[in-house]
């Protein structure tokens, strides 16, 4: 499945744990000798006493878990609506539970969650105005921080088209001022409501898209005067609309789609 291009191979474990090894996550993330995925989703029953309709886990393609991913939260949302028949939905990560709303059979609303400034929720590794960020690399610096259930940066510039982010990205994800390494934004204020967006995603590099990417993005341009509370996000893969609603939760709502379904042998992937 894919949201704007944030593609995600999604597995059932409602049925039984599959026991998926982090070397096997890797495996199948892999896109020249597995499926090929930016993050690999498990589905599983949600813990008991739960109201939760399902427990999301997210695993990047080196097998490290992810706190949050706003585009999978979409897909899985839009998958278990097609099962239950129900329109609003409550999936539950270790990030915390996110409620979503299937709009439509190819649009999906999800309440991300609160977004939390404080420089020991991102976390950073030291006491930081996260509105601005002594951090800077190349042709960038001065980035403000948002945790959307995971790390973000977002540095604003002039024109993207103009940063090396292949080349710099790596070096900003691991930076000691990041102890849990970070997802690093990069985005350029096109309109009073409109946004271009490229994240690299810790774990995954580069990708299309990235939900809770445009969710800080549109928290910390607000922050510094740059946008209203919501704006569209322009991204390789295509636009999402975010909100920062008064209560201080953030609204994202984009398309979803089914690439393909199938079955896959994971003993043919090593342990």
């Amino acid at each position: 499945m894919h949201g704007t291009g944030n593609d995600f191979v999604v597995l059932d474990e409602r049925g039984g744990r599959l026991g998926l090894t982090p070397a096997q996550i890797a495996a199948l993330a892999d896109r020249r000798t597995g499926i090929g995925c930016d993050q690999l989703i498990l589905i599983a029953p949600p813990p008991a006493g739960s109201t939760a309709d399902a427990f999301m886990h997210i695993y990047n393609p080196d097998g490290s878990e992810a706190g949050a991913c706003g585009n999978a939260t979409r897909c899985v949302a839009a998958l278990l609506a097609t099962g239950t028949g129900r329109h609003h939905l409550l999936i539950q990560t270790i990030a915390g539970e996110l409620q979503a709303d299937v709009l439509g059979p190819e649009r999906v609303a999800v309440d991300m969650g609160p977004a939390r400034l404080d420089w020991r929720d991102i976390p950073l590794a030291v006491r930081a105005d996260t509105l601005h960020l002594d951090l800077a690399d190349g042709p960038v610096a001065d980035p403000a921080a948002t945790s959307m259930g995971n790390p973000h940066a977002t540095f604003f510039v002039p024109d993207l088209a103009s940063i090396p982010i292949e080349t710099i990205g790596p070096r900003l994800e691991h930076h000691p001022l990041f102890p849990e390494q970070a997802n690093i934004g990069f985005a350029q204020v096109l309109a009073q409501h409109r946004l271009r967006l490229r994240v690299w995603e810790r774990g995954a590099g580069l990708t299309r898209a990235c939900g809770s990417g445009a969710c800080a993005a549109v928290v910390n341009a607000h922050r510094r005067g740059l946008t209203g509370r919501a704006a569209t996000v322009v991204m390789d893969g295509g636009e999402l609309a975010i909100e920062w609603l008064a209560n201080g939760h953030v609204l994202m709502t984009g398309p979803v789609a089914t690439a393909f379904t199938g079955t896959v042998d994971l003993s043919a992937y090593p342990r």
